[in-house]
């Protein structure tokens, strides 16, 4: 019987951890908004021993968080749309519906990040703000790590166009009732892995929130 399987359990808690790792250098390629690092290092095996030395490029980041604007009273979401220079070469647009996000700096509480990213990028007020996971966009390249928020929000009055000047933010605000954020995923438009995890999380709660007003 093969027995090479896990079970959840014994995944959660992981094999290897920050000891197994042997940091050698850490040389910087470049340095502006953001930083590219070139890691040299070694690592243990899962068959046992060490491996050869492992020379990898990443993209350092500050953490960002993500919270998705939620209006229970109307079923509705608020997401943003602008510019993105990452998606220049997509054929369809650069300009991207999201959920409403902002870089962690400075050691801010990430909770108050959102609420304060909700106001600048939406005009929204965050009442009950529920956290939802922490992930890693692409550990393989880059060390940012998201945390995803859900705020509830009341949308009356919520609209137009947001931003910082000094930032050069031109940001759309849309309202979008749930039957057509379906609509929306069917489409392609929600294309970013951020506002598609808020989206499949909401479809799992959607009736627990609504069922609690």
């Amino acid at each position: 019987m093969d027995e090479s399987w896990k079970t959840a359990d014994s995944l959660a808690v992981p094999r290897f951890g920050p000891a197994d790792v042997e940091r050698r250098d850490d040389e910087c390629l470049y340095q502006g908004f953001f930083r590219m690092e070139r890691r040299h290092l070694r690592h243990r095996l899962f068959n046992g021993g060490w491996s050869d030395e492992v020379v990898r490029e990443v993209h350092i980041r500050h953490d960002a968080v993500g919270v998705l604007l939620y209006d229970v009273e109307r079923d509705a979401v608020v997401l943003v749309e602008q510019i993105r220079a990452g998606a220049l070469d997509d054929p369809e647009s650069p300009w991207k519906l999201e959920v409403v996000a902002g870089l962690i700096e400075n050691g801010d509480d990430p909770a108050d990040v959102a609420r304060r990213e909700a106001m600048e990028e939406a005009g929204c007020d965050v009442g009950e703000l529920y956290e939802l996971y922490t992930y890693y966009p692409s550990p393989g390249a880059c060390n940012e790590r998201v945390r995803l928020y859900c705020g509830l929000v009341d949308t009356l009055g919520v609209g137009g166009v947001h931003g910082l000047d000094e930032e050069n933010e031109d940001i759309q605000v849309h309202i979008v009732p749930y039957p057509q954020l379906n609509r929306l995923v069917e489409a392609g438009r929600l294309d970013n892995a951020m506002t598609l995890i808020a989206y499949q999380w909401l479809a799992r709660e959607r009736a627990s929130l609504r069922a609690a007003r």
